[in-house]
């Protein structure tokens, strides 16, 4: 059935379904929880300062002042540390890279755009560790190391909750990504239109947020998929409340308006195609995953139209379950029972 027949099913809902309130609840009182001061380190700028000659003494130094982070970046990111990748030596290796013209050159714009994180972004996220502290007063707030790949690797979670953020990534939709490596499907632009500063605190958080709720749902169904990736989008959303809605779903301002104007529209199609227990990855993929489009739909809705919907379950899920803590929100499994407990009725 075409997408504009999904408008008689629509109007069926709709007379069923009633109209749900916009209103959030009132943010949680932080008052109480100490202002967080963001530690951010600076690793790219330590490494590209090594004085070449001095390499094999200074190395062992920056390795021990960046601990776990160093061995992740020279042992996964780099390989440096492999014979296979450096067969020449790790020393040798870095040197290369570190005066290659393309990669010093890459060094050098993110250092002119980046001498510092924006501030907003630093008032954003240490805001977002306010909140943190308050909804998890067991962990520790993170702190941020900055690094470069050469365009292999942008934002990752690693030891205890700290976060890293590869610069390279935040050039501005304008850079251009697809001139250095054309077949990178990273670099379309749907993706690289958000590859900016208004988008640091979220692409920052993200990987934090997923390894709370967790990388993968229980099932493999459509619903399974937009119960879970709703979960972290409302876990993303109480962190950074103020934040703009379009920065947390990484959607323009038209695709957004389309997504709250369609939120029926989009449940009737799934249901009319059958796709809520459909396990077909290739045929739901698009709806719970970065895509320029959700298939089936107008040109105007963007990809992930699954994991809008699914933040708007887990959203009235609250709302009816107020009293649910979050992690055992998170452990939480049957997305049948999430639904069922949400009684989800869609957005007139």
């Amino acid at each position: 059935m075409s997408w504009q027949n999904v408008l008689v099913l629509f109007c069926v809902l709709t007379f069923f379904a009633g109209c749900k309130s916009d209103k959030r609840d009132d943010l949680p009182d932080v008052s109480g929880i100490s202002p967080v001061k963001l530690k951010v380190r600076r690793f790219e700028q330590d490494l590209f300062k090594l004085d070449t000659n001095k390499l094999a003494e200074e190395l062992p130094f920056l390795k021990s002042k960046y601990g776990a982070f160093a061995k992740i970046y020279f042992d996964n990111i780099l390989g440096s540390t492999s014979k296979d990748v450096a067969p020449e030596g790790e020393v040798a290796f870095i040197k290369g890279f570190i005066t290659h013209p393309a990669v010093h050159h890459l060094y050098d714009t993110c250092q002119v755009l980046y001498p510092e994180l924006p501030k907003e972004s630093i008032q954003q996220l240490e805001e977002a560790f306010r909140y943190y502290k308050y909804y998890f007063p067991e962990r520790k707030v993170p702190t941020l190391t900055t690094f470069i790949s050469e365009y292999s690797i942008g934002n990752f979670v690693y030891a205890n909750d700290d976060l890293a953020i590869g610069l390279d990534f935040f050039l501005g939709e304008k850079y251009p990504y697809l001139d250095y490596n054309p077949d990178n499907p990273n670099f379309s632009q749907y993706l690289t239109r958000t590859f900016n500063q208004e988008h640091i605190a979220v692409k920052t958080l993200w990987p934090l947020v997923t390894d709370i709720v967790g990388d993968a749902p229980a099932g493999e169904t459509l619903l399974d998929h937009m119960i879970h990736n709703g979960k972290k989008m409302y876990l993303l959303d109480l962190l950074l409340p103020y934040a703009a809605d379009t920065a947390k779903m990484e959607v323009s301002t038209s695709q957004w308006k389309w997504l709250n104007e369609n939120e029926n529209n989009i449940w009737a199609y799934f249901l009319q195609q059958n796709l809520l227990y459909n396990t077909e990855w290739q045929k739901i993929r698009k709806f719970v995953e970065y895509s320029p489009n959700s298939p089936g739909m107008p040109a105007e809705a963007p990809g992930r139209t699954g994991d809008w919907l699914g933040w708007q379950i887990i959203k009235a899920y609250m709302e009816q379950n107020p009293d649910t803590p979050l992690k055992e929100l998170f452990r939480l499994t049957d997305s049948q029972t999430i639904l069922k407990r949400a009684r989800y009725k869609p957005k007139l």
